[in-house]
């Protein structure tokens, strides 16, 4: 397995659950707090709960009690969909809004409980080779591992998409999106409500969450703009800029804008769809093969479900 995220994790578990020897390469040094929030549906969490996540993810995560939608100028507010039990109800499942770091703890700690040196970081991979019946892994210069098949669950920017296919080719969509978390301490009790908000408005839209049982915020503002063009998570902006960029917007908004502790702000890149992404004894899941704009919640739970079936998949 190439990258120990999301899916990576995912599939490593569900392989390591059926007997399979899993061994996950990290370019990181160390895994960390990375990302803000993200959104599991029911059908990401029927995923958790079959792989034994559902008490340990439930404990670090919110549940909101549904979808809020508001209006830009005026705060105007109307029901989206109901969340909560009806989602239990309804699914079998409940929806939950975790931050990304919370979600990939519970998934790096499944996978070390059941082999402790299952995941080996800094080793950034430079090349992937089927060699007859294995696949050889380089890394440095040299091969640093072998394996009868390989995973590239690496991410948009993903090194074994580009050994079996080459450079993708990114466009930019011409929005980019501001990100950050907030401590629910510094909301006044009107914006703490347990419920997911979409603020809709011209060339824009904010959304925010809760995290942690309610201890976090998670903030997302998307802007139709042009003129910047990065693709990075790590980007960092100001609470100033940010602000500008909503300006006219309802005093609620500027309300979360103003705590968030770090706003950070990437563009919002489109990739063509791959007409393959398996390739002899390698193959690709989650971003580094299906990469999506974040506009449906479903990017984290697709990654969940690929390393789940991939799992299927291979036991069959």
């Amino acid at each position: 397995m190439i990258g120990a995220g999301i899916g990576g994790l995912t599939a490593a578990l569900a392989l390591m659950r059926r007997g399979f020897e899993v061994q996950v390469l990290e370019q990181a040094r160390e895994l960390g707090e990375v990302g803000a929030g993200v959104q599991i549906s029911p059908n990401g969490n029927r995923v958790l709960a079959h792989l034994g996540l559902a008490d340990a993810v439930g404990r670090v995560a919110a549940e909101p009690a549904g979808k809020r939608v508001r209006l830009w100028d005026t705060g105007q507010t109307w029901n989206l969909f109901d969340l909560g039990a009806t989602s239990r109800e309804r699914y079998g499942f409940p929806y939950l809004t975790l931050h990304r770091a919370d979600l990939h703890q519970v998934l790096a700690d499944a996978v070390r409980a059941m082999r402790p040196d299952a995941i080996r970081t800094n080793i950034r991979i430079e090349r992937v080779e089927q060699r007859g019946d294995e696949v050889v892994i380089e890394a440095g210069g040299q091969a640093v591992a072998t394996a009868d098949v390989v995973v590239g669950a690496d991410g948009v920017h993903s090194q074994v998409r580009q050994c079996l296919i080459g450079e993708d080719r990114p466009e930019f969509s011409g929005i980019i999106a501001w990100r950050g978390v907030i401590d629910a301490e510094r909301l006044p009790e009107r914006l703490r409500e347990p419920y997911g908000y979409n603020w809709v408005g011209p060339g824009r839209h904010v959304i925010h969450y809760p995290l942690r049982s309610g201890t976090l915020y998670n903030f997302v503002g998307a802007v139709e703009q042009q003129g910047w063009e990065v693709e990075s998570w790590s980007a960092q902006g100001s609470v100033e800029e940010c602000l500008a960029d909503f300006a006219g917007w309802h005093e609620d908004v500027h309300t979360l804008i103003r705590t968030l502790r770090t706003p950070y702000r990437w563009a919002l890149m489109g990739r063509e769809t791959l007409k393959q992404w398996s390739f002899g004894r390698i193959t690709l899941l989650g971003d580094a093969c299906h990469p999506t704009l974040p506009f449906l919640a479903q990017g984290a739970v697709m990654a969940l479900e690929d390393g789940l079936v991939l799992a299927r998949c291979l036991e069959a």
